[in-house]
This record gives structure tokens, C-alpha cells and sequence, in this order.
């Protein structure tokens, strides 16, 4: 005979109170569970659109990050001589040497944290015009003025225009605030290269070189000329939007993991819930259950229109916890970017793949709960459970 789903729905009102905590506490997991993997592709998100295809950063090989690589002068100027480097419109080539430091900050709640200061060369709006500014001015090359990315402009003391803030045994003025598309940038201040070494003691040195293709399909070849070239061989080109995607890996990788492992062990008590839930299912409908076999419903019926209810009650659960998750794309946090030590803040993102995921783990949870308690429905004797009368 047909499966008798209808019979099942039907059943769920007389079981108001244990079905909706256990939907509460499946929706309370997933949520969790989405709200790690939306905050681990966040931050990766981020990151990724710190960069762009066209450019290519160049750092020290044994360097983690680009605060702990350092390309001295005559460096930078080999690294001008290869070919396929854009040039604007008055033939200057395109590229930026970068000083790169981390200070620290006040924040608005009077935590410190690190934030990271990078000095860029006059070329910077040609190579990275997605950054534009919000307000106020950029700074002047050969002056010690910064501008501040909106991140930190709203969330920092003394991060305004017109502020000072004090490094390296000076003042610096915040002269302007700058937007870049939601990535890393809006995480730092920038500033005159030149002036940042020489306030630091670099002399010249960078810590990277960001430079634009004329295309970037040329990267290979330009790939295969740096190569070639036995001075730099300490040093490696790679498209700069790969290079903060690797940055964001480790960070990304610890939520995830740590959150995961966190989201199992709730699991396993929205798992159990379920089984209590069906298995008091399976003791309040013994007779019904009786019943439909005497009606010729085979044992698989029964144990498939159990496992059904399970599945329900589980994906119902999902869809609740992941359409709550799904409200965190309206809001940022912070934390500590373990590639730079330095303030990033990101966006909850939410994916296709994630509510796939999100949903999947939900019905894992439903017929892992609800399997065994299916299994003693179907096993019921048609006496036995007609005696229960």
C-alpha cells in the first residue's frame, strides 16, 4: 500500500510542545552552524577583494605577510626594468613601494588594537581605483598627513578629519577618509611611502611592490621574466588578489574549524532531541502503528513515514535557524587578522553553497535522530501493538 505521508502530518499537532523545541533547538544549531561558515567566507570575502587581477604584489619569499617582508631600493629598482608594467598617460609606470606598519589605536570603547599603516607611492589612485574618497581631502606627498579608511574612521578614537594621531614620535594629520568596495583597505591608514620609512628608519626599503599589467594575462610571462632575473630570486611576483586570498586563509580556517567543532557538540544535543521526540511519537501511536500494519502497510511504509516526520521536523528547523542567520548580512565585526596582527573588519556573507550546507546538516540531524526510534515503529508487532489498547 502508498506510504501515508498524510497520516504523519496530521500527527504533528498532538505533539505541539516536543516537536517545537526540538524545531527550536535544530534552528538554534544551524544557525550557528551557517553563522560560522558566513563569518569564515566573510573574512575570506574581504580579503579577496582587497585585490585586483591586474596588479601584482611582490614580496619576500619567507615572509608570512607583507609586515614582515622588506625589498630594499636597488630591488625595487630591478624590479622597474621588467617588461609588460603598465604606464599612464604621462608614461610613468604604475607602481607602488610600500612601507607597511602596524600601530596601535584606541578604539570608541576604549579597547586598544592594532591597525595597520601603509605608505603608498603617487601612482596609488591609477593602481587601485577602486578606492575612492569619502570625504575631505587626499594626503600631499612629502607631508605627513593620512587618510583613514572607513572601517576605522567608525570605530576609532582620534580617527576623523582634522584629528592627530601620534606614531613614531610624531603627529600625524588625518586629512581625508577613503572607501574601497567593503575590502581590507578600509582597515588602514595610508600615507606618503617616503615619509613613513624615514619615520620608521627604513631608509628606502618597502615591504611590497604592487604593480599594474598592461593586461592581465600578461602575468606569466612577466612571471617568467622576473625569474630569470638571479637578483631576485629572494623574491616572488603573485597576482595581488591571490596574495590577500592566502592572507585569509589561516584566519578563516581557525573560525572555521573551531566553529564547526563547536556547532558538533551542539548537535548532538539537537540529535538526541529528535530521537526523544520520535520515540515518543513511537510510544503515543504504538496502536496506530499496530492498526496500519492490520491495513497491510508493510514494515518499510512505517519506518519511511517515520523517518519522514524526522526529516520534517529537522528541515523545518534549518530553515528557521538559517533564515535567522541570513539577517547577519546586515552587520560587521572586527577581529585580529592573524596574517598582518592587525584590525580587519568584515561582513557576514551569505552563499548559495552555505544554505545547501546550512540545510544538508540539518537533515543529517533529522534522520540520524529519527532513525532508530523509525526502526522500533516498523519492528512492531501487529499483536503486540494492537494489545497496547
Amino acid at each position: 500500500m502508498a506510504i501515508p505521508f498524510k497520516y504523519s502530518l496530521k500527527n504533528f499537532k498532538s505533539r505541539k510542545l516536543t516537536t517545537f523545541i526540538t524545531i527550536f533547538g535544530i534552528a538554534l544549531v544551524v544557525f550557528v552552524f551557517a553563522a560560522v561558515l558566513m563569518m569564515a567566507y566573510g573574512i575570506e570575502k574581504t580579503l579577496i577583494s582587497t585585490g585586483l587581477e591586474d596588479n601584482v604584489l611582490i614580496a619576500r619569499k619567507s615572509s608570512n605577510g607583507e609586515i614582515s617582508s622588506i625589498i630594499p631600493v636597488d630591488i625595487q629598482d630591478v624590479i622597474r626594468t621588467l617588461p609588460f608594467i603598465a604606464k599612464d598617460n604621462n608614461g610613468n609606470q604604475i607602481i607602488s613601494n610600500e612601507p607597511v606598519v602596524v600601530i596601535n589605536l584606541e578604539k570608541s570603547d576604549g579597547a586598544v588594537s592594532n591597525i595597520t599603516v601603509r605608505g603608498v607611492s603617487p601612482e596609488i589612485q591609477n593602481l587601485r581605483p577602486q578606492v575612492k574618497l569619502k570625504n575631505g581631502n587626499w594626503f600631499k606627498f612629502g607631508t605627513r598627513e593620512l587618510i583613514v579608511g572607513s572601517s576605522i574612521n567608525s570605530r576609532f578614537e582620534g580617527a576623523k578629519v582634522g584629528d592627530k594621531i601620534k606614531f613614531a614620535g610624531d603627529f600625524w594629520d588625518i586629512v581625508g577618509v577613503f572607501e574601497a568596495d567593503g575590502s581590507g583597505f578600509e582597515s588602514e591608514f595610508w600615507g606618503d611611502a617616503l615619509q613613513l620609512s624615514d619615520a620608521f628608519n627604513r631608509g628606502s626599503s618597502a615591504s611590497t611592490v604592487t604593480l599594474k599589467l598592461e593586461n592581465a594575462a600578461n602575468f606569466n610571462s612577466f612571471k617568467t621574466a622576473f625569474e630569470s632575473d638571479i637578483r631576485l630570486k629572494e623574491f616572488e611576483p603573485k597576482i595581488e588578489r591571490k596574495f590577500f586570498e592566502e592572507q585569509s586563509e589561516l584566519l578563516s580556517n581557525f573560525i572555521r574549524i573551531l566553529g564547526i567543532f563547536i556547532t558538533i557538540i551542539f548537535s548532538l544535543g539537537a540529535t538526541i532531541g529528535a530521537s526523544i521526540t520520535m520515540y515518543a511519537a513511537v510510544a503515543n501511536r504504538t496502536v496506530e502503528i499496530g492498526t496500519l500494519r492490520a491495513l497491510g502497510f508493510r514494515r518499510s511504509s512505517i519506518l519511511i513515514v517515520f523517518l519522514f516526520e524526522s526529516l520534517l521536523i529537522s528541515l523545518i528547523g534549518g530553515l528557521i535557524g538559517l533564515a535567522f542567520a541570513s539577517f547577519l548580512q546586515f552587520y560587521s565585526i572586527s577581529t585580529l587578522n592573524f596574517a598582518s596582527f592587525a584590525e580587519l573588519q568584515f561582513g557576514f556573507a551569505l552563499t548559495p553553497s552555505i544554505a545547501i550546507s546550512s540545510l544538508i546538516f540539518a537533515a543529517a540531524m533529522g534522520i540520524i535522530g529519527g532513525f532508530f526510534p523509525s526502526v522500533r515503529a516498523a519492528r512492531l508487532k501487529i499483536i503486540s501493538a494492537l494489545r497496547a489498547i
